[in-house]
């Protein structure tokens, strides 16, 4: 018989073993039934407030050791699961279905057994978080990683799996998005490659244009066939089907698709597939990230592609060019969701403090008529004479005055801005700095997001909710008065940084890491045990 006596339930566990105590001591004959197996989960199980709690409700009986079929069936759709980890890009030592197996079968005695029962239950509960919502929290990796992750609680989950089906419970954890399926495909696909030989050796040149010939042009050949963007060959000239190649290669890497393989064509062409295999598996732990309804209707940012788009049922319906914020550790534009809820025609724009002391200030305290397009306002909104200021009194920390553009053609915002209201002070807006959407990379603002076609932008959200979204426009932005325009029904907006995606056709692009960010995450994955690998087809 177990004894009580010598129990001191003072920590968790002390409590816990006298709450499983008393499921023995409830009568005589029921106590006596109560085998060691039980009091080995009851123990196990306390270090886990979540366990602890699941098993308290089965009155510690098993959901995986057992000899049931039912028992038998979740150990086998479990090891299943753990198998395919990999495919996931989850680490494989962690999952070990045949180590984990090797450890069951050791396990002889009721307490071996029941310290492995709960052991499943804690890698089950590991598996569904780390295939569900990703293996890293967003804000330990970068403090841009602003997104907030859709945890499932621990709890409800077993839960829910004890009364399901166990092979459809598994197989419905990770993302259902379009996106994850065509990514998991693609990263299968490149690991066969790379079993294969990958894309052979570098090309050993700086640049190559139409009309070289020779051994690097050959090698330039032979690549853009392995990656897929030209056909057999034997042409040993840049001629016209080379050159057509690196276009096809230029446009599925965001580059200029001038069909010239420049330095900066050249730095992507010899980028290894290793490489690449370690972004598709990152915008995978990405997508689990975002493991929730993105709304069939979106506006998709994605901040290594300069682009901002409209989606519609996984189709983009509108697409404009945009500049991101420059990469230095003020201006990084942060990663998050949120929902558009309305646009400003002829915004007026209120500075940024960071911008008025950082930038401003200095200027005013060499020149008080610096900075003339913006009005200096004070603690109630009131103009400020600039002649009655001693800026130079003031520093970061104590000048008391705002500042403000009012709606103009100059305005720092353009014509209109769109809002989604956050914490980060982040909204995508119309600039009159046109010039720079023609570049490659436009990583050039505070952080907020500017629009190469924003009156396109405005027209395409307006066409659900007005019969002529044009005319209405510019109606309002005729007026040159600052006006809120709500819209019908707020938009989902899902600010990201993919350097791996693919578009409906499945097509695979890649763009380059702008602020490192993902360097700093596969990295972390790779601590986690996370690894490139080779799979033969």
């Amino acid at each position: 018989m177990f004894s009580t006596a010598n129990l001191r339930p003072v920590t968790f566990l002390g409590v816990f073993l006298t709450v499983f105590l008393s499921f023995l001591t409830i009568s005589g004959p029921a106590a006596a039934q109560v085998t060691a197996f039980r009091q080995a989960v009851a123990e196990a199980a306390a270090r886990d407030d979540d366990l602890a709690t699941f098993y308290r409700g089965r009155e510690f009986e098993g959901i995986w050791t057992g000899s049931t079929a039912a028992d038998r069936n979740r150990r086998n759709a479990l090891m299943r699961a753990f198998a395919g980890a990999g495919d996931h890009g989850l680490p494989m030592g962690r999952y070990d279905a045949d180590a984990i197996m090797a450890r069951l079968e050791a396990a002889q005695t009721p307490a071996e057994k029941g310290a492995m029962e709960v052991e499943l239950s804690r890698l089950f509960l590991q598996y569904a978080r780390d295939i569900q919502t990703g293996m890293l929290t967003p804000r330990s990796i970068d403090s841009g990683l602003v997104r907030e992750v859709p945890l499932r609680p621990r709890l409800g989950t077993i839960q829910a799996f004890a009364q399901s089906n166990p092979q459809s419970f598994l197989r419905s954890l990770p993302p259902s998005s379009p996106e994850y399926a065509r990514l998991l495909r693609e990263k299968i696909r490149l690991e066969r490659l790379l079993a294969n030989g990958g894309w052979g050796p570098v090309v050993p040149a700086r640049s190559l244009e139409p009309g070289d010939s020779g051994n690097a042009v050959v090698a330039l050949r032979n690549r853009l066939i392995l990656m897929g963007f030209m056909d057999r060959s034997a042409t040993q000239s840049y001629d016209a089907s080379v050159q057509s190649a690196v276009q096809r290669f230029q446009q599925s890497h965001g580059l200029n698709a001038d069909g010239v393989a420049g330095q900066s064509t050249m730095d992507e062409i010899n980028v290894q597939l290793e490489q690449r295999l370690q972004s598709v598996i990152v915008a995978m732990e990405r997508e689990r990230w975002l493991n929730r309804p993105r709304g069939a209707r979106h506006i998709w940012v994605n901040l290594t592609d300069f682009t901002a788009a409209i989606v519609d049922n996984d189709r983009v319906s509108f697409v404009t060019r945009s500049v991101v914020g420059a990469n230095a550790s003020d201006r990084r534009s942060p990663e998050f969701s949120d929902v558009m809820e309305f646009m400003v025609v002829n915004p007026s724009w209120y500075v940024p403090r960071s911008i008025i002391v950082n930038e401003y200030l200095p200027q005013l305290q060499r020149n008080p008529n610096a900075a003339g397009q913006l009005l200096i306002t004070d603690s109630r909104g009131r103009a400020v004479s600039r002649g009655s200021v001693d800026f130079t009194q003031y520093n970061a920390r104590t000048f008391p005055f705002s500042m403000r553009q009012p709606p103009s053609n100059g305005n720092a915002l353009g014509l209109v801005k769109f809002m989604f209201p956050n914490p980060y002070n982040i909204y995508l807006h119309d600039t009159p700095a046109k010039s720079l959407f023609s570049r490659e990379v436009r990583a050039y603002s505070h952080g907020c997001i500017r629009l190469n076609d924003p009156f396109d932008f405005a027209y395409a959200l307006l066409a659900r909710q007005t019969n002529n979204p044009e005319e209405y426009f510019q109606s309002i932005l005729r007026t040159g008065n600052e006006t809120r325009v709500d819209l019908a029904d707020p938009v989902p907006v899902h600010i990201v940084y993919r350097t791996a995606f693919t578009n409906v056709t499945g097509s695979l692009q890649f763009r380059r890491d702008v602020y490192g960010r993902d360097r700093q995450i596969w990295n972390a994955l790779a601590r986690e045990g996370v690894a490139v690998r080779a799979v033969q087809g």
